[in-house]
């Protein structure tokens, strides 16, 4: 088979005031920082650069923009066409302990009416941050009335735009951050489709696609008695506890967190099996399975046996050339199945 790597570019602007944390998250996010690491960070000066890349054929364009008054005025200006034109998405992050939160939200509207006048197409998503400032009790309350007020300055964007609670000391960061992706990811809902017949055939209660470099979900499948877990921040957990895994590994052998990964991970117990296991080049694969060895035993395989059709989702920027002498199938008609 022949297949053309075309990366598929996105340009993703980071705004909002100096000092929202827009820095740190993307450090966490994308350069294997952990919190605590985070402090050492200056703020940014005009824009800073980077082409992040994700699952194989998606490169992000990430503009991360100081938030300094001066810098805002010159991209509304001189620059607007410049910054705000081909954007696929705007994450706006407000810091929720601001004293000039009026006035934050005007500067937000000022950079709407760009967005909307130079790439009336994007995405827009609101990052509230810092939310472990506020007392438990306050908020989701606090939240509300935040995202109601800005809603009201999203102007032809109030409709689309979603909001997030977030913070870089638990796991509300990492699920902003799986959606905001998602969004991007051009082959979404190819990859869905096999990863729900992947499922099938394992008779898999759930199965998770990490990203490999970043720890970020893809998507997930979920079956049968896991849609009544009431963790629904397990996805964000893993997550988390991949990251922290392989900031243990940098610091134990030396290799660049970036860079550290594991062959696999299992779990057995008399309940569940569960076991996170390399899928392709840029992927793991989390799976929960019912706790039979017969069924472990045949899942993993039916995973080796699925792994060259989940790669070519990775970097196909076509779809695959039909057979000679026979039609082409859907990815759906890919997996074959080793009996348990």
């Amino acid at each position: 088979m022949n297949s053309v790597k075309r990366q598929k570019q996105r340009k993703v602007l980071l705004m909002g005031k100096s000092g929202a944390g827009k820095t740190s998250m993307r450090s966490i996010v994308f350069s294997n920082y952990v919190a605590k690491d985070v402090r050492r960070l200056g703020a940014t000066i005009d824009v800073e650069h980077s082409n992040i890349k994700f699952m194989g054929n998606l490169m992000l364009n990430l503009w991360d923009c100081g938030g300094q008054d001066g810098f805002v005025e010159n991209y509304l200006t001189h620059q607007r066409t410049h910054v705000f034109g081909s954007v696929a998405v705007l994450i706006f992050v407000f810091d929720i302990e601001s004293r000039e939160f009026a006035a934050d939200v005007i500067n937000y509207s000022n950079i709407i009416r760009a967005l909307s006048e130079c790439s009336p197409n994007a995405k827009v998503f609101i990052l509230i941050h810092k939310m472990d400032l506020v007392q438990t009790r306050l908020r989701d309350q606090l939240f509300a009335e935040r995202a109601d007020y800005i809603r009201g300055a999203s102007e032809g964007f109030k409709d689309s735009v979603d909001f997030f609670a977030t913070s870089i000391w638990d796991q509300s960061l990492y699920r902003a951050w799986t959606m905001i992706i998602y969004h991007l990811i051009p082959n979404a809902a190819s990859i869905e489709t096999l990863l729900q017949q992947l499922a099938e055939v394992i008779d898999a209660r759930e199965l998770i696609l990490y990203e490999r470099t970043t720890c970020l979900m893809v998507t997930h499948v979920t079956r049968g008695m896991e849609n009544e877990n009431p963790y629904t921040d397990r996805f964000e957990r893993i997550s988390s506890i991949l990251k922290t895994h392989k900031q243990s590994m940098s610091k134990h052998t030396g290799i660049p967190a970036g860079t550290a990964n594991f062959a696999e991970m299992q779990i057995k117990t008399g309940r569940f099996m569960f076991f996170i296991t390399r899928l392709t080049e840029n992927t793991n694969l989390a799976a929960s399975i019912p706790p039979s060895e017969q069924i472990f035993n045949a899942a993993r395989i039916n995973i080796l046996l699925a792994r060259p059709r989940f790669a070519e989702l990775d970097i196909a920027s076509r779809p695959r050339a039909p057979a000679e002498g026979g039609q082409g199938q859907p990815p759906s008609a890919q997996i074959g199945a080793a009996e348990a």
